[in-house]
């Protein structure tokens, strides 16, 4: 359905009709060196202990590694667990909040960088400026449309940015068998399907991230 013209005015009057849709700063060569990486993951702990200490393992990687961690703001669940890892062993840490969220108590008071930002469509697109790399843990519906959305604009080519998945405990064996189906339907071309990476642990994601 197309959207509604008058959607579109309040959205130009609010945010401005010069700013393009996507930042170009999203772009990013292969050569250049990365510099924080973003983590997409859930705000709960999920039922299986070895999520929160993977995310616990990825915010401690994430640090000996020398990079920052950009993530979504919250306290709880495998987001509050990376983060305090990471501002633990002394990484900087930079949480992007929708205002939508703002009022729930759910954000992190003791982060390096608190930006908040209109909406959550602003929130991924500010991460994904802010990122080198995009490292995904277990999560839910938000989770994948945080994935999707950043493989897609590699699909694009809007970005040349790792995406890659970090399988704790076979979590994404379901997505990726489905990913899989897709490309024998004829919908994703096999190239585009290798440009969502696999890695077994968080030290595995940071070696990967750190060899690009």
């Amino acid at each position: 359905m197309l959207g509604n013209p008058s959607d579109d005015a309040h959205f130009a009057a609010r945010f401005g009709q010069a700013a393009p849709r996507y930042s170009k700063d999203i772009m990013t060569t292969a050569n250049q060196p990365r510099r924080r990486v973003a983590v997409y993951c859930g705000s709960a702990d999920g039922t299986n202990s070895a999520f929160r200490a993977e995310a616990t393992a990825l915010g401690k990687a994430i640090a000996a590694a020398g990079l920052g961690l950009v993530y979504g703001g919250a306290n709880i669940g495998l987001m509050g667990a990376v983060a305090d890892a990471a501002l633990a062993s002394g990484a900087e840490v930079t949480g992007v909040l929708p205002e939508v969220l703002a009022g729930k108590e759910i954000a992190h008071t003791g982060l390096t960088a608190l930006e908040m930002v209109p909406t959550m469509h602003e929130r991924k697109a500010r991460m994904a400026v802010l990122a080198d790399a995009f490292l995904v843990l277990p999560g839910g519906y938000g989770t994948l449309d945080e994935l999707m959305e950043a493989v897609t604009w590699a699909q694009l080519g809007m970005h040349t940015k790792p995406c890659i998945l970090i399988n704790t405990a076979g979590y994404w064996n379901g997505l990726l068998a489905f990913l899989d189906s897709t490309v024998a339907a004829g919908f994703l071309k096999p190239e585009n399907r290798q440009l969502l990476l696999v890695a077994g642990s968080a030290i595995d994601a940071i070696e990967m991230v750190t060899d690009k």
